[in-house]
């Protein structure tokens, strides 16, 4: 993630790296069929290795690059950011419904699929010229290309390292419920265990629909309470979902909950990027994003799932529930406290309540 954010952006708009990305994702059926599949049976130790660095190179690292590469876009073309995005949430929903049906029939259709949509998205990346990528439009200046120094500098100014505090004590937490807890707990409500998968399965579809929605709808929510706000109603919606499923008990109220995800993931992600444009160089947004958000989620998510696990062994789901609600009540009041309101350290892209996005006309990055 690191590299690809460095990379990105001294690349600008420049498509070096999303191509190459592109044609590691069309490869995915072949090499999951033909090598991954073979070493695993006969070799697992270098079986484990390839496919972590490939499925790292190709999909784990690779979605948050996208993400920062369309944002910078939209800003670039002067569009939502969130309204592009909801398309990737309806995507998602679409092609997990498409992949349990085509897992039933052959688990290798998948990986075909995979690579069908990889040439797809290759096809794109090498056909298609987005304004603003190569030659400035009228009246605009193109962001001065940040150095490496500038890029290293980051991980000395605190206002970074809040930010990473932040996001491992909200979201990480919150990804260690959602992700490794949740789907186990809400199959446990029911007698027959089919029945409760079957159940999340269609719960989780209708989520991340309704999630779509939330996308484009939060930019103009954003517009009007400002993006601290946004992010400090992101961590409140986080903590009422957890707490509900800590004190509510039946399939029906915590599938009420559930659906709280939608409305959560949209406010704290667009937020979180928002953040950064607005406290940071537009010019890093790519290297904050991926360094700020996903790598510290991801080492955090690392780093918690033993101890909470253990916790959750001890005490069982709903009480370990109440310890990652209080943690996440922490991060607000954290938040509140520790994180820049909107006219202060306006250091990137100024935001004004109620406007929406114009083209970027200069992005000149600040010193480090």
């Amino acid at each position: 993630m690191l590299l690809y954010g460095t990379i990105q952006d001294r690349l600008d708009l420049k498509r070096n790296v999303t191509i190459v990305i592109s044609a590691l994702m069309a490869l995915v059926g072949p090499f999951a069929i033909f090598v991954y599949k073979p070493l695993l049976e006969n070799n697992f130790g270098l079986g484990v290795a390839l496919g972590s660095v490939f499925i790292a190179a190709a999909f784990v690292g690779s979605t948050g690059l996208f993400e920062a590469f369309v944002e910078r876009l939209s800003r670039r073309n002067g569009f939502e950011f969130g309204q592009a995005r909801m398309w990737g949430s309806f995507g998602y929903a679409i092609v997990a419904l498409i992949a349990g049906f085509l897992f039933t029939r052959d688990p290798d259709l998948n990986f075909w699929a995979g690579s069908v949509l990889g040439h797809a998205l290759l096809l794109v990346q090498l056909l298609w010229r987005p304004r603003g990528a190569e030659q400035p439009v009228a009246g605009q200046v193109l962001p001065s290309t940040p150095g490496v120094r500038e890029m290293a500098g980051l991980l000395k100014r605190r206002s970074l390292w809040v930010v990473i505090g932040f996001v491992i004590l909200s979201w990480t937490f919150y990804t260690v419920y959602d992700q490794q807890m949740f789907p186990d707990f809400y199959t446990s409500l029911f007698d027959d265990p089919a029945v409760g998968q079957q159940t999340y399965g269609a719960l989780n579809s209708a989520q991340v629909f309704l999630e779509a929605l939330m996308m484009g709808a939060v930019t103009v929510v954003m517009r009007h309470v400002g993006v601290r706000n946004t992010l400090l109603l992101g961590v409140s919606v986080m903590f009422v979902r957890i707490l509900g499923t800590a004190v509510l008990d039946g399939p029906v109220l915590i599938s009420i909950v559930k659906m709280l995800h939608a409305f959560e993931v949209p406010l704290f992600v667009l937020g979180i990027f928002r953040y950064f444009t607005l406290h940071f160089s537009t010019g890093l947004s790519a290297t904050l994003y991926l360094v700020g958000f996903n790598i510290s989620a991801q080492i955090g998510n690392v780093v918690l799932s033993r101890p909470l696990g253990a916790l959750r062994d001890q005490l069982g789901y709903q009480p370990t529930f109440l310890v990652i609600a209080g943690v996440v009540a922490l991060a607000a009041v954290y938040a509140l406290v520790l994180l820049e309101k909107d006219d202060r350290q306006v250091l990137g892209e100024p935001f004004v309540r109620g406007r929406a996005p114009k083209p970027e006309a200069a992005d000149e990055p600040a010193a480090v």
